[in-house]
């Protein structure tokens, strides 16, 4: 199976740390990944549906899976 890109790591480290106050995330999104929210989320998005994503972080993926779910439901 192969490995996760650099990129894709950092996505899902990013997703585990907390951020204080509004706008934090975003900030450290352009900052250390030099994307736009939109596209990081659009990436994490995909993450969330591969096996090796899965296996790198399963407590991060699982969280954000449920997440997800969730607000799928409420539609």
């Amino acid at each position: 199976m192969d490995d996760l890109t650099p990129r894709e790591k950092a996505i899902l480290a990013l997703e585990g740390r907390t951020f204080s106050g509004p706008g934090a995330k975003e900030r450290a999104i352009r900052e250390q990944l030099g994307l736009a929210p939109v596209r990081y989320f659009q990436l994490l998005n995909a993450l969330l549906d591969d096996p090796r994503a899965l296996a790198h972080a399963p407590v991060t993926v699982n969280r954000l899976r449920r997440i997800r779910e969730s607000r799928r439901s409420e539609r």
